[in-house]
């Protein structure tokens, strides 16, 4: 008996992933860097079901069915490269070798090149979802050596999750590292989601003073509304959860968030392509500011801000609160997809907006029922430039967008940060400025450095330079543009 795909690396992710597989009828052969772990598996959680144990990878590849399709899901990093190397010399032209585990979307690039001129193929896959997503569905984005497609497709759309429709949560993104880009953009929109969200909790926690029962209760109303989504359903079981003495767990966990570097990766890769993706920047440094725990307590002692209480109606503030999380996760979006559309011009991807969207409808972290909306906007005009010039999104943001000011405006009052959400307002106010104040920027860099303007009585790309001083003469810098 062959197997129809195999798995290196039996960690949580890999062992549910490989479950998920057998499940839905597929023969699967697993390996690990750690071979007990194998015995492990094949005698308890994979007992009596369709697994083939393997001690070495020479036997590993040897038990696939033809074209080959090995799977890893292995740290990120090296050793990735140390297994596309290990497995290479056993496998035949037009094998797939296929990376499952959280890759920089560079890494996939540089592999895939080098795996395609093994005479083999490669994919380079975001897989979303968490433990519980590997195991009953997650959403799957694969990109790479696109003739690989069809021989996995049939393996993919049927583990992956699934929208109410019926329609699968994983199609082909792009060539080259689409795939883990659209991951790495995946993540960097569930810190944005993630943070405005805790946003929303402190002000509702220490503006409004509520107890964390008053809160579940309006995050399971907001989670019947066009808030619907895993992130606002989980905050609501978690501001709902006690032990058994009745203590309230989110109460006694320390206020220092980690992360793994894909939300830094996704604010870098904005920088390189020239994309405002100020929201998810903000989502980055507020977990790093976050982890400054200790600074943090001394300068409570000695940096004083308002001293004030809300003294308004809590009711109207809730609600603006819930309007100003909307606006401001369309915000989130519109800022990812801007970072798409660049990187796919500069990469030479042929991404499906639309098809992303329906990916990240079901399965995955940021899943949730605004994700349909998107994917009908792209429908509708599929060279939309902005999520924000869509009829429908920019209805939601004008009917939003009087609450949303009241609650940054009260979170400046009440000296409550609100850096996402705050950000995600002076985006918007910027990106609907016909006239915002660069040109004077212009003439600073140009008094000192001579780097040149354009003028608005002049076509686009001709450069002007002014003797400021007198003492500056007519030469000029060069310009860097990104």
């Amino acid at each position: 008996m062959k197997a129809d795909i195999g798995l290196i690396g039996l960690a949580v992710m890999g062992e549910n992933l490989v479950l998920n597989m057998e499940s839905k009828g597929f023969t699967v052969a697993v390996y690990n860097r750690t071979v007990e772990k194998v015995d492990k598996f094949v005698n308890g959680r994979g007992a009596g079901k369709n697994f083939i144990g393997c001690k070495s990878i020479e036997d590993f590849c040897t038990s696939l069915e033809r074209p080959r399709k090995v799977m890893m899901l292995v740290k990120a990093g090296q050793a990735v490269d140390d297994f596309i190397e290990k497995v290479i010399p056993y496998l035949e032209e037009g094998d797939i070798i296929i990376d499952g585990g959280n890759s920089h979307f560079p890494d996939t690039i540089r592999r895939t090149a080098y795996v395609e001129s093994k005479g083999l193929l490669y994919i380079g896959t975001g897989v979303s979802g968490g433990e519980e997503g590997a195991l009953l569905g997650p959403s799957i984005m694969p990109g790479g050596s696109t003739s690989a497609w069809e021989s996995v497709k049939p393996i993919f759309q049927k583990i992956c999750a699934h929208t109410d429709e019926g329609d699968p949560c994983c199609d082909w993104v792009g060539e080259g590292g689409a795939g883990h880009f659209v991951k790495m953009v995946h993540n960097g929109i569930e810190y944005g989601d993630m943070q405005m969200i805790c946003e929303t909790y402190q002000m509702m926690k220490e503006g409004l003073g509520m107890s964390n029962e008053e809160m579940h209760e309006v995050f399971k109303d907001w989670n019947a509304s066009e808030l619907d989504s895993y992130l606002i359903e989980i905050t609501r079981d978690i501001l709902g959860y006690k032990t058994e003495e009745g203590e309230a767990v989110i109460d006694s966990i320390l206020d220092t968030a980690g992360q793994k570097g894909t939300g830094k990766w996704t604010a870098v890769a904005a920088l390189d392509v020239g994309q405002p993706l100020t929201l998810i920047g903000e989502a980055v440094f507020a977990r790093c500011l976050s982890a400054l725990k200790d600074e943090r307590v001394d300068a409570a002692k000695v940096l004083t801000g308002p001293q004030g209480d809300f003294d308004g109606d809590k009711a109207s503030m809730i609600n603006d609160l819930k309007q100003a999380l909307y606006a401001s996760k369309i915000v989130s979006y519109a800022q990812g997809y801007q970072l798409m559309r660049a990187s796919a011009e500069a990469y030479g991807w042929n991404l499906n907006n639309g098809g992303i969207a329906l990916m990240w409808r079901g399965g995955c972290i940021i899943r949730s029922v605004f994700l349909g909306k998107i994917k009908d906007a792209f429908d509708n005009n599929p060279d939309l430039v902005n999520l924000l010039l869509d009829p429908f999104f920019k209805e939601a943001v004008e009917n939003a967008q009087a609450s949303w000011r009241r609650v940054v405006m009260k979170a400046v009052e009440l000296g409550i940060p609100m850096p996402a959400i705050s950000s995600a307002l002076a985006f918007f106010d910027g990106y609907r400025a016909e006239r915002l104040p660069a040109n004077l920027l212009q003439a600073q860099r140009d008094y000192f450095g001579a780097h040149t303007y354009e003028r608005v009585d002049s076509p686009r790309g001709e450069f002007f330079h002014t003797n400021w001083t007198g003492r500056g003469g007519d030469t000029s810098a060069s310009t860097y543009i990104v």
